[in-house]
């Protein structure tokens, strides 16, 4: 068992699980790296339970508009329709969510995961927002999975076109409004997409934009909206709504078709900026919140030199030497504090393990943290005081003391503590569990200690 083998268990990947530090200390770069020779997995339902295709929902979302149209004429529509088909829908997302901690807790690819966690984040779209509660784990399913170790520019792609991010942020409904459509309706584009694609998933605040660029690149996205029947997993490009003529973005012209929409994606999707900004992101989010400036570099060259390979990047934040240091720099987020707990004490387990599996997810919300409903589009704070708080602390406190003591009282905290945190485990931590009245007490101290909160 090597201080290698722990980091990469720890940082790279969700938290040990027991002996896996032992098998990441063979060779650890060789042990994350072989978990990303393919798409990352994806979850199973909970038992009794199926999930739905991102087009299969739109057909789900269109019976709803229909059956409340019907409604209405009878004199039956709900107050607030749009709250009524959130809370009909709510529960299909806690049930998506289930599956995504089930898979978290017992993955034999934690890097994978973790990457999908990461992506996730960055390309966001939240049940927060009631026209996307229901599509968002057909859009982690359908956009990050499968591309986690393909080329950025696919990925922006597939998520521009999903249905999930084409309600999130109003582009389904948004019109050129020189179109036939938007003549005859008398209504506009909407910016919120075309921004945010440069803003957050591209360029980066500091890109290189302007406000002109931003209405250009909503210009192209006027048309890209939802297919009614669900073909093609639920997009359409609508040339009635598509804004007519040639536009010009960041100096580059385009034309009107669903073509030169794709090619300016793609375009941004590989600009220099680009590869800035995600390299930056990831820099952060697997080193440390304020990463050196070499590592940044390095993941930056990877992404020109490749033309944005997500599988090459993540190799090289693998073999960064930045990423091997001792010290754990990262507070762990609720969501990674919460399944690392899991992963070390072997949970769920026995009869009621659905039921463990939906209390981890309404401890993360306790403590701050749903995953796929961040509160706005720039997705959750991915630095540590953002999650260091005294309340949050003493929060995460009062779950391990919960977690701890409904353990068998056979269990053996500090063989516990060797097998997940390895040479990790400081001499303060040992010597505190040692003397603990309990060995659920033990346990306890383990899950609240600084070295087990960090990464």
């Amino acid at each position: 068992m090597s201080l290698e083998g722990a980091i990469a268990a720890h940082r790279f990947g969700l938290g040990a699980r027991a002996g896996e530090i032992d098998r990441a200390s063979r060779d650890p770069k060789n042990w994350l790296k072989t978990q990303i020779n393919m798409p990352a997995d994806q979850p199973a339902p909970m038992p009794g339970l199926s999930f739905m295709t991102g087009g299969e929902l739109v057909v789900d979302m269109r019976h709803y508009q229909m059956e409340r149209r019907d409604a209405k004429r009878n004199g039956t529509v709900p107050a607030d329709p749009v709250k009524a088909f959130f809370q009909s829908r709510v529960k299909q997302f806690i049930d998506e969510l289930a599956a995504r901690y089930a898979l978290g807790f017992t993955t034999d690819r934690p890097f994978a995961e973790r990457l999908v966690w990461f992506w996730s984040n960055h390309f966001v779209v939240s049940a927060m927002n009631p026209r996307a509660t229901t599509f968002v784990g057909a859009f982690e399913r359908e956009v990050i999975r499968p591309h986690i170790t393909g080329k950025f520019e696919d990925m922006v792609l597939a998520a521009m076109s999903h249905p999930a991010m084409l309600l999130y942020l109003d582009n389904a409904q948004s019109i050129g409004p020189d179109s036939l459509a938007g003549r005859r309706s008398g209504k506009g584009r909407n910016e919120n997409l075309g921004r945010e694609l440069m803003e957050l998933y591209t360029l980066g605040v500091d890109g290189g934009y302007t406000q002109a660029d931003v209405i250009a690149m909503a210009n192209l996205l006027t048309g890209w909206t939802i297919d009614p029947t669900g073909d093609h997993n639920g997009f359409m490009f609508a040339p009635s709504r598509h804004q007519p003529g040639t536009v010009t973005l960041r100096g580059k012209t385009y034309g009107g078709s669903l073509d030169d929409g794709i090619r300016a994606i793609r375009d941004l999707a590989n600009d220099p900026a680009t590869a800035r900004h995600v390299a930056g992101k990831l820099a952060t989010h697997f080193i440390a919140d304020n990463p050196p400036p070499a590592s940044v570099a390095r993941l930056e060259k990877t992404f020109r030199d490749t033309g944005g390979d997500l599988r090459a990047l993540a190799h090289t934040i693998v073999d960064d030497p930045a990423a091997w240091q001792p010290g754990l720099n990262k507070m762990r987020t609720p969501v990674e504090f919460v399944t690392a707990g899991y992963r070390m004490l072997g949970l769920p387990k026995g009869d009621n393990s659905e039921k463990q599996i939906r209390g981890a997810v309404a401890a993360t919300r306790l403590m701050g943290e749903t995953p796929l409903a961040p509160p706005a589009p720039k997705g959750w704070p991915d630095t540590s005081d953002a999650w260091c708080g005294p309340d949050a602390v003493l929060t995460r406190i009062e779950w391990a003391k919960q977690v701890a003591h409904a353990l068998p009282p056979s269990v053996d905290a500090l063989a516990v503590a060797a097998s997940a945190l390895g040479p990790l485990l400081s001499a303060d931590t040992r010597t505190v569990m040692a003397r603990a009245e309990s060995q659920a007490d033990a346990i306890a101290f383990l899950i609240a200690s600084p070295e087990f909160q960090r990464r």
